[in-house]
């Protein structure tokens, strides 16, 4: 079978790709909650929600390194905080003199860093599962499922079909301009002019690849409209919930529960 790059959908037979999709979806969504909810500087509770992902990494087969890479781009997203180790307040981590100013860092505000760049780290690990675990229709059958509603839904579909659609224009534009770029064998000479030339080709390659991508979605819509698209993506409706999921489903959210109210015992 066929996978797109951008597919992060990995298929397998492990007890997580088995279980009912909005088993996965609702899990996924608590956990996260979870992990957001916990307060700053939670360390224990922090360990306990890694190794709960990471014991789902395990039975799901994916592989402790395959997640923990992906996962590793939400890290620099992670450096929008890092303002916050110089602007709340508390005791004096280390001072910085930058000419007539000065500013401090604060153990309060390290702490803070380091518990949202744990938090968005755990979360996106927990994304990665359920979306390499889970294959996008079922995803958007078991949001369905779960009463979200028919225009979102519809949205999530829509969006995602089209960025396969928008990265097949742009490797069409990519390999014409191959096509029509000159090669020469004398080294450190590339193809093409200046930069400011490059970047007058790239600024035109993006408008061409805009109207060419909005061109094609239009006739994509049209096609569907004709063929009776009225917004809802029908498919075949998910079996019923197994018991065995059922106790899965309560037992984690039990869990998640205790964790979070023994986290506001002793850290809120």
């Amino acid at each position: 079978m066929h996978v797109h790059f951008l597919d992060p959908y990995h298929p397998g037979d492990s007890p997580i790709h088995r279980l009912d999709p909005r088993i996965k979806l609702v899990l996924t969504l608590a956990f996260i909650l979870t992990n957001t909810l916990v307060p700053t500087a939670a360390w224990p509770i922090y360990i306990l929600l890694f190794a709960m992902i990471l014991s789902a990494e395990l039975i799901s087969e994916l592989g402790v390194y395959h997640v923990i890479k992906r996962s590793a781009l939400a890290l620099l997203f992670v450096l929008a905080a890092l303002p916050l180790i110089f602007t709340v307040p508390g005791d004096t981590l280390f001072a910085l003199g930058l000419g007539p100013w000065s500013i401090h860092a604060s153990y309060a505000g390290l702490e803070r860093f380091i518990s949202i760049s744990l938090k968005s780290w755990i979360s996106v690990q927990a994304a990665i599962v359920l979306a390499s675990t889970t294959s996008f229709p079922d995803l958007l059958v078991a949001m369905r499922s779960l009463h979200v509603p028919r225009l979102l839904v519809s949205i999530f579909g829509l969006m995602w079909r089209y960025l396969f659609v928008l990265v097949d224009e742009a490797t069409r534009l990519i390999r014409a301009r191959l096509a029509r770029s000159g090669q020469s064998d004398k080294e450190g000479l590339r193809p093409g002019g200046s930069i400011s030339w490059r970047a007058r080709v790239t600024g035109g390659m993006a408008g061409s690849l805009f109207l060419r991508a909005f061109d094609r979605s239009d006739r994509i819509y049209m096609a569907m409209v004709s063929r009776g698209y009225d917004g809802e993506a029908r498919s075949i409706p998910l079996p019923k919930i197994q018991p065995v999921h059922r106790v899965i489903l309560i037992t984690i959210l039990g869990i998640l529960v205790i964790l979070l109210g023994f986290a506001y015992l002793f850290w809120g």
